[in-house]
């Protein structure tokens, strides 16, 4: 299996190579020269996370040997998680609910970038490489956090993260600023995720003498492949669990603002997984919503900041994978090229299998109380999107197959919003004082991994400007590399 870059140039990579360049030298984003046949699904339905991680990863990392592509995905889904499950799947108050947080730092994000890490290790060793390379990625407060958490620690590689100094949950900052580690790096920026994302794209570009770039967001197909194994597990689930019955269709909602979650259920189907509809839900920031509704790519809009951080984007990255899988490289450049001298551009394919639906702040906190008070289950602000938008499609729709939402984080991420949502009597608690609210309304102890962030020491308070972004990297690095 070779990889190619979306807008066209001739190289072709192996996938170790794909995953250690992170992001093609013409600016582009790596795909697949083809999509490989799951084949005898059954045999599928009854195997545990990690040997389904095999089973599918291995038909896109045909240059990892079986060896070391078993000991990777070993190593990645283990006691990490605080369920043997890895990702479960929940019914409650009558809807589906795949839980994705059960990793060290409690959001879908460690789903993928438990393994990337050790992907990346393997890669290097094959071209030779034991040294001087830099992990750099851009977050809108999940990834940062379990990129960190991958790559803290290992031999060889720095890894380095810019965040939107005031466009994360403040417990997502308190875990990057917090992180322990001699190669981790966090760095604020005065701006939102796209003034981060796009600064992180010019260096790739631009690149550092003596450093070697390679990215943990889902820009890097390494990123994104894990993450279809959730959706063959959510489905054996259902088949398992909740009756449903092997071949018949499934519908997912899932919320997404840079479209890496929602594409690697479209790499799912075209594996031979029923998908009927993939639902996008997008927040208050609806390009996305627009996009599907109109054909129109338009970021030339209003940014709006809500409490579902990780969804604030309007440059959507990982929707050019699926510009290209429909179009083609050269429209998939020239929206490109559009999209970075005008904005915007006009997509005259067709999205078939996808729909769209938003859920604004006030639906997603209404989502929240009535689940809550419906089932006692609690959801995160991300996920109430998810939920409301699935209500409105159905409801606008009628369509009643089956639906599982994809659950992205743990609602002790965001303790203040959630809190509030469900009673206004919390409105206005600091972080950790709605964290001790929350959870008394769950009925669960705290989290390790929130509790010991209160007293713990803030070692990253770097923040620069947008246009400062490499000279702060340069900056950075030396200290470690010097080390």
């Amino acid at each position: 299996m070779l990889y190619h870059s979306t807008r066209g140039s001739a190289e072709e990579l192996t996938a170790g190579a794909a995953i250690l360049k992170g992001i093609a030298g013409d600016g582009g984003l790596y795909v697949p020269e083809s999509f490989p046949d799951i084949g005898d699904m059954p045999r599928l339905y009854t195997m545990p996370y990690g040997s389904l991680a095999k089973e599918i990863l291995r038909l896109f990392l045909t240059d990892y040997t079986e060896a070391e592509l078993s000991e990777a995905i070993d190593q990645a889904y283990d006691a990490k998680f605080d369920t043997e499950a890895i990702a479960p799947l929940t019914e409650r108050g009558g809807y589906y609910f795949l839980e994705l947080f059960h990793g060290r730092t409690l959001a879908f994000k460690d789903m993928a970038l438990s393994l990337l890490p050790r992907l990346l290790k393997i890669a290097a060793r094959k071209q030779g490489i034991f040294g001087g390379i830099t992990v750099l990625t851009a977050t809108s407060g999940d990834t940062g956090k379990a990129a960190l958490e991958g790559f803290a620690g290992a031999e060889g590689i720095d890894i380095v993260v810019f965040f939107p100094e005031d466009g994360v949950s403040e417990m997502q900052k308190r875990q990057m600023r917090t992180q322990d580690g001699a190669n981790t790096h966090v760095i604020g920026v005065y701006g939102n995720f796209d003034d981060a994302q796009t600064g992180v794209k010019r260096i790739f570009a631009q690149g550092i003498p003596g450093v070697y770039l390679s990215s943990a967001n889902s820009i890097n197909i390494g990123r994104l492949l894990p993450q279809i194994v959730y959706y063959f597990c959510a489905y054996s689930q259902m088949i398992e669990r909740y009756r449903l019955k092997p071949g018949d269709s499934v519908n997912f909602t899932v919320p997404t603002g840079n479209f890496g979650n929602i594409l690697a259920g479209y790499y799912a189907r075209r594996m031979g997984l029923p998908i009927n509809k993939l639902i996008c839900a997008s927040n208050d920031n609806r390009v996305l919503y627009d996009f599907f509704q109109t054909k129109e790519y338009d970021k030339n809009r209003l940014f709006i900041p809500t409490v579902s951080p990780s969804m604030d984007i309007l440059v959507s990255s990982n929707l050019e994978r699926l510009l290209y899988h429909i179009s083609g490289s050269a429209l998939t450049n020239e929206y490109m090229e559009q999209l970075s001298k005008e904005g915007c551009y006009k997509f005259v394919g067709d999205a078939e299998g996808f729909a769209a639906e938003f859920a604004v702040q006030d639906e997603c906190f209404e989502g929240i109380r009535e689940l809550y008070e419906d089932s006692g289950y609690v959801i995160d602000t991300h996920t109430a999107v998810a939920f409301k938008a699935y209500q409105k499609y159905r409801d606008r729709t009628g369509d009643n197959t089956p639906n599982i939402i994809l659950a992205t984080a743990s609602p002790f991420k965001f303790p203040e919003s959630v809190c509030a949502a469900i009673d206004g009597k919390y409105a206005g608690m600091g972080a950790f004082e709605s964290v001790r609210a929350l959870s008394g309304l769950t009925g669960s102890g705290i989290p390790e991994q929130i509790a010991s962030l209160e007293h713990k020491e803030n070692r990253h308070t770097r923040v620069c400007t947008p246009a400062d972004m490499r000279i702060a990297l340069i900056e950075e690095l030396p200290y470690t590399h010097s080390k």
